[in-house]
């Protein structure tokens, strides 16, 4: 796990270093706004495409996505019952919440299951992510922001859900993989082309992402709580659920360390565009992410591995 994490803060540590030196002129905002979009809209799905279309789906599909999908609504309601018991204003609660309850599943979690167990672990990052934590980000997530913020939603949540890439792709890979239509091998190797940018570019974009510039005395201190809650409560509820509906061996191990990531670097967008604490929410990535390097191996010793 050591070795896994030094290779992956080696290239986050690429982005940061690319936001501070800026090669050739190029803005850091807008190399990481390049870099997402091309893995958001075409190196991820055909990575999704690729996995899901060959992985065995059955009923760990759904513990998978329920133990996710409960560590998140749980985390949700933590983060809200602590924020408004220290009375903290409405734009921070937001914040709070979605920085607690939503991890970094595929921009960190994606590349540090395949490299911790192996090319099936990619499965297990992409269904905890695209069948339940996309979806719900994309509704309640959506919700507890527009109730926090100062600005309201343009359009409905589904319809926000409806344009994610990687959620179709994931769909049309589930259809696929039903109906057992065998995969074509000059179009599986295309998809493996394109699926083998998706992590160094992922993890860049990551650095590219953390925000040195939000870290004050207001922001630690109110970022206290939402880090126990995303690097310590969410693990142990997410094994609890999963190890309660019965996901065991190897693949539980996987969904905990899942539920062990940081938070996720959306919500920075998310914050921005409904009048939540953005500020709040980049100091919280930035530092749950540095965290993770040391309470990851500490779940992963936990796990036994």
């Amino acid at each position: 796990m050591f070795t896994v994490l030094t290779h992956m803060a080696a290239l986050i540590a690429c982005g940061v270093a690319w936001r501070f030196a800026r090669p050739g002129g190029v803005d850091a905002e807008a190399t990481r706004r390049a870099l997402t979009a091309v893995v958001y809209y075409l190196l991820l799905p055909a990575l999704v495409l690729q996995v899901l279309w060959r992985a065995p789906l059955g009923l760990d599909t759904a513990r998978i996505a329920a133990a996710a999908g409960v560590g998140v609504l749980a985390c949700m309601l933590a983060s809200y019952l602590i924020c408004r018991g220290c009375n903290m204003p409405r734009a921070v609660t937001g914040a709070g919440i979605l920085a607690a309850a939503f991890p970094n599943a595929t921009y960190l979690g994606l590349p540090v299951l395949e490299a911790t167990f192996g090319p099936w672990a990619r499965s297990v990052a992409i269904q905890y992510d695209l069948f339940a934590c996309t979806p719900l980000l994309l509704t309640v997530g959506i919700l507890v922001a527009e109730a926090h913020g100062t600005r309201v939603r343009s359009e409905s949540p589904l319809i926000g859900l409806l344009r994610v890439p990687p959620l179709w792709a994931a769909i049309i890979a589930v259809a696929l993989n039903a109906f057992a239509v065998p995969t074509n091998a000059w179009l599986d190797g295309m998809l493996s082309l394109l699926g083998s940018g998706v992590v160094p570019l992922m993890l860049i974009a990551l650095g590219l992402s953390l925000r040195w510039d939000a870290w004050h005395y207001t922001n630690l201190k109110a970022m206290a709580p939402v880090l126990l809650v995303q690097l310590l409560l969410m693990p142990v509820i997410v094994w609890a659920v999963a190890h309660l509906i019965g996901l065991e061996g190897r693949t539980l191990n996987a969904v905990v360390l899942e539920g062990a990531m940081p938070s996720m670097v959306l919500g920075v967008v998310i914050s921005d565009r409904f009048g939540l604490d953005t500020s709040l929410y980049a100091a919280t990535v930035t530092t749950s992410t540095l965290l993770s390097l040391a309470t990851l191996p500490l779940w992963f010793h936990w796990l036994g591995g």
